[in-house]
């Protein structure tokens, strides 16, 4: 079952000035008997579990797959959407973007005012957050997700070098546009590749395929050189390490579709004298349940109103019977598709079976493969599974025993024997997006209009610093509100144009004179003005 929606009174209590210090409690609260752990999250693009440590033959990871005989290998890690934005949207508010408003390709989400990025929740904590250098959240990254955002951001970087940091290191060696290029030379010998069988075997597929592993290669030496440098610091028994991609491969049939091929991805997690070296699981594990994971393992209890759950850590949950995944618009084209996950079945809804799965999607028709599928099938030279794929018409409904069938090409929809599969499936996905409240189906302009009005974001209202400056013969506590529903304050006591903005989550005691600035933000909406209280102690 999916976690009910608390409301935003429930949630920050009636005061909204309070709202920044309040809805962070859960962090503040959190127990400091033990020294907190680090988490450093490696991730990369357009990647499935085409590795060494999952049983990949063709595959070169030599780093990833020691990583995972350091730690453990999640066989059942799935993205809640087949893209990159979403899914990022999701992972970062421990929310599905269908609930939020985050489910089209490159949208801009006004989500409900109680989402927050779930690194608030560490920077409450005390930790030092670093992103490098992607968000891609479907809405710009509010001022007091990250301390650092750039692509020179690292944990490195910390004022205090016993201060614990979650650092995000994205690596996009293997963005489906890093792997159109179809000349040599290859490391990998398309000759020896093994191809779905949706693929037509041709000397271009066998090109492309090869390219893509290679590409996965590079990657995983720049995975090495990360967990290098940790090691050199001295932090590699005091960090947990993930390793994910951020949805599955970026070929044909793969990102941007609701099967194992666009949604399954490799995770790998090591967290020494926790985790046994080794080992595997086939926990269901969904990409909102990153961020309530990580706040598990830094000893924060995840928000109630996150739909997420955690699966490590003192704040464990019960593992899933199943996973949900959600696809809607791909940058100029439309598309509504629904799916549900357990460890054996895979259903899929098409919202819009009039549409065919060969759509017109410009960016990602440069695709070799793709290309060269729509060369053979306009000359006639397509028959079986590759055919499938230019069908006029979607089945409204699909099913697949991935056990028996991994590439999804067998529709059990229709067969007499599958039906209860199929109608135990079918309340599945209707339940979670009755509980969900799936915004899917809601014309997309008219979400737009109810979050930016006329085109136009709402500013979030500038924030008040209590007392307002002034003179003191002591010590001061300050305190800084702000009246927007679901507004988040930072504060700064630095001068100049860039300076370091701080998560405010309770008040600040100044022993000696400063000016403090802070700003408020909300996310989807413009950020306040700076306000300015100079104090002489």
């Amino acid at each position: 079952m999916t976690r009910r929606l608390r409301t935003r009174r429930e949630f920050l209590g009636a005061s909204a000035a309070g709202a920044a210090a309040m809805a962070l409690a859960p962090a503040l609260a959190r127990a400091q008997a033990k020294k907190p752990l680090n988490v450093l999250w490696v991730t990369c693009e357009d990647t499935s579990p085409d590795l060494g440590c999952y049983g990949d033959p063709y595959a070169v990871t030599p780093n990833l797959d020691k990583l995972a005989a350091e730690g453990c290998r999640y066989d059942l890690a799935f993205s809640h959407a087949p893209v990159c934005a979403p899914a990022r949207s999701g992972i970062i508010t421990g929310m599905y973007p269908t609930t939020i408003g985050s489910h089209h390709m490159r949208c801009q989400a006004v989500p409900q005012p109680f989402v927050r990025c779930f690194t608030e929740y560490l920077r409450a904590a005390g930790y030092y957050c670093t992103n490098n250098s992607k968000t891609d959240y479907n809405f710009p990254p509010p001022l007091t997700a990250w301390d650092e955002c750039s692509n020179k951001a690292h944990w490195r970087s910390r004022p205090d070098k016993s201060q614990p940091f979650f650092a995000v290191f994205n690596i996009g060696a293997t963005h489906e546009s890093q792997c159109w290029p179809n000349d040599g030379p290859f490391q990998h010998d398309p000759a020896k590749a093994n191809l779905p069988p949706y693929y037509p075997d041709t000397p271009v597929v066998r090109r492309n395929w090869a390219r893509y592993y290679d590409q996965v290669t590079k990657m995983d030496a720049q995975v090495a050189g990360i967990l290098r440098q940790l090691r050199e610091d001295g932090l590699a028994e005091d960090t947990v390490v993930f390793f994910y991609g951020d949805h599955g491969r970026g070929l044909t049939r793969g990102k941007r579709w609701c099967y194992d091929s666009g949604l399954r991805v490799p995770l790998l997690i090591r967290w020494p004298g926790v985790i046994k070296p080794g080992s595997t699981s086939d926990r269901l594990v969904c990409f909102i349940d990153f961020g309530p994971t990580v706040l598990s393992i830094a000893g924060i209890q995840p928000p109630e109103h996150m739909q997420g759950r955690a699966f490590l850590g003192p704040f464990d949950t019960p593992p899933r019977d199943c996973v949900f995944a959600a696809r809607d618009r791909m940058d100029e084209t439309y598309d509504i598709i629904r799916s549900v996950r357990d460890k054996r079945f895979r259903y899929i809804r098409n919202f819009e079976p009039h549409k065919p799965y060969a759509q017109v999607i410009k960016y990602m028709e440069k695709m070799p493969i793709l290309q060269e599928m729509r060369r053979l099938h306009a000359e006639g030279k397509l028959s079986g599974p590759p055919a499938l794929w230019f069908a006029e018409r979607k089945p409204v409904e699909e099913l697949y025993d991935t056990t028996k069938d991994p590439h999804e090409i067998d529709n059990l929809a229709g067969k007499p024997e599958f039906q209860d599969t199929l109608a135990k499936m079918r309340k599945q996905l209707d339940d979670w997006m009755k509980e969900t409240k799936d915004l899917g189906l809601i014309p997309e302009a008219e979400l737009r209009e109810k979050g930016i009005p006329g085109g136009k974001p709402d500013k979030t209202a500038d924030p008040k610093i209590e007392p307002a400056g002034g003179k003191f013969d002591k010590p001061v506590t300050v305190a800084i509100t702000c009246p927007t529903e679901g507004a988040s304050v930072a504060y700064t006591l630095d001068e100049g144009p860039a300076p370091h903005w701080r998560l405010y989550s309770r008040p600040l005691t100044l022993e000696k004179s400063a000016t403090v600035r802070a700003r408020a933000c909300r996310i989807g909406w413009k950020d306040s003005g700076e306000v300015r209280a100079a104090f002489e102690l």
